[in-house]
């Protein structure tokens, strides 16, 4: 919770317009070489890579592999308070071992009671192997096999793409590999997993189940976090070194991952294949040596720098039906600031490139409205985009869109409407005035009865007069 509340605050306060700023754009040269063959240096406030070397390199992660047990085991046991007695008949193949100067014990004997938590606090602390696969056991009983596939699709749901997982522990097989960008994404969601970091950062712990017939001192068992950067009697302490977890190969070298808090600022540092002896063939510690040396780079070069003030104007933007200027000027929503290296000038950073989201804007435009948005880019890679608005209001000109309004009226829904309406009523009246014509002509063609009546009539006169003549 605490890492989600920093991280939110973080984001907020640097670039609250500013998105994609994860990217290996910020690369940074380091101010002294490292030892290490991998490494990849990430601001957790702001979730920004600064400096990454090999990131992608296919490496042997060791015992890192725990973090991935760890978090498979906090996801499954919902009591961590469960207790778990110790089986020894796990640890015989670990006697047969290649290389059995890379196992770490913890103490923990055949018939001993421990808790879930105990177990995984004695994973992370000390790598033991007794805890990780009595771990595994009490999450997934005799199936190894289905420990290292529920590992395996985690690794596939959170992203890591270069990973793959084929035991627990973190002993040596060709066929288990990661990359330092994979262990940081990772670290990043164990981090995020409910009682990760507190087990993961514990400097020492005394398990809370007594075993007194193993260990009659029970407070003297205490296991100590193998990264001495947190041991204040060590050469190596360095105030603000939190965990998380270290590994040791033969066949590889060191590896370690650790964070570091100094003046509210937060790092994770992901260390791969460092070398494990000397030019004399002494034991060196090359891992941390390198450790401390990023963190000291980190917070003495890293600081967070205005990248564009709110009120830089970065551009202008075509008006038309403007009164006036026929423009406008667009500036930054807010003040960006980003995490930045003090030895690279921010005038390096390109702010020119715009998007507008229209090729001309019609007046009125209203004072921060929206224009388009820049982005920022540095070395080629964009670092993000942000959102540009109007710095005034302008006016629209009355004479202008009038004379704009009638040269549009043809092409407007009221004109094609009217021009619709108007053939209809035509067609209507055409339609009316053939049917009065034909209604006239059918009435002109029909016989008036005033011409019969009287054709009767004369006949009858005629035929009366017939007879009278005939008659005499």
């Amino acid at each position: 919770m605490k890492k989600i509340i920093a991280a939110l605050s973080g984001a907020l306060m640097i670039i609250p317009f500013v998105s994609g700023l994860r990217a290996s754009a910020l690369n940074f040269p380091l101010k002294s070489q490292i030892n290490s063959e991998s490494a990849i240096v990430v601001n957790l406030d702001s979730d920004v890579i600064i400096h990454e070397k090999n990131a992608d390199a296919q490496q042997m992660p060791g015992a890192l592999v725990n973090i991935m047990t760890a978090v498979v085991c906090l996801e499954s046991c919902g009591d961590l308070n469960q207790e778990v007695t110790i089986d020894d008949t796990l640890y015989p193949d670990l006697y047969t071992y290649e290389y059995p100067d890379d196992l770490r014990f913890a103490d923990i004997y055949g018939g001993d009671v421990l808790t879930i938590s105990d177990l995984l606090h004695a994973m992370m602390l000390t790598s033991s192997v007794e805890a990780s696969t009595n771990l595994v056991k009490a999450v997934c009983g005799n199936d190894t096999n289905a420990f290292v596939e529920k590992m395996n699709a985690k690794a596939k749901e959170i992203g890591l793409t270069s990973t793959n997982f084929t035991n627990a522990t973190g002993l040596y097989d060709t066929n288990q590999y990661t990359t330092a960008r994979d262990m940081a994404k990772l670290t990043e969601y164990a981090l995020s997993v409910p009682l990760f970091e507190g087990i993961a950062t514990t400097g020492e712990y005394n398990p809370t189940v007594p075993n007194l017939q193993t260990h009659p001192n029970h407070q003297e068992w205490i296991w100590k976090n193998s990264n001495i950067m947190m041991d204040a009697e060590s050469e190596y302490f360095y105030s603000g070194a939190k965990g998380i977890k270290t590994a040791n190969l033969t066949a590889a070298g060191r590896n370690i991952i650790t964070m570091g808090s100094r003046d509210g600022n937060n790092y994770l540092v992901v260390l791969l294949k460092a070398p494990i002896n000397g030019p004399d063939d002494e034991l060196k510690f090359y891992h941390i040596e390198d450790a401390i040396s990023v963190f000291d780079w980190a917070f003495n070069h890293f600081s967070y720098q205005v990248i564009l003030a709110e009120t830089v104007e970065v551009g202008e933007l075509p008006v038309t039906l403007a009164e006036g200027n026929d423009y406008v000027l667009a500036r930054p929503k807010e003040e960006v600031s980003l995490l930045w290296y003090d030895e690279v000038d921010t005038s390096l950073i390109k702010k020119d490139d715009i998007t507008w989201d229209y090729e001309s804007v019609q007046a009125p435009v209203n004072k921060g409205q929206r224009l388009g948005e820049v982005s920022l880019k540095y070395s080629g890679e964009e670092l993000g985009k942000v959102e540009l608005i109007a710095v005034s209001n302008v006016k629209r000109s009355v004479s202008k869109y009038n004379l704009y309004a009638a040269g549009r009226f043809k092409e407007s829904k009221w004109f094609k409407n009217a021009f619709i309406i108007s053939g209809i009523l035509c067609a209507i009246y055409i339609i009316i005035c053939v049917y009065s014509y034909i209604c006239y002509k059918r009435r002109e063609r029909t016989p008036k009865s005033v011409y019969a009546v009287p054709k009767m009539k004369n006949s009858k006169k005629k035929k009366s007069a017939d007879s009278r003549k005939n008659s005499q």
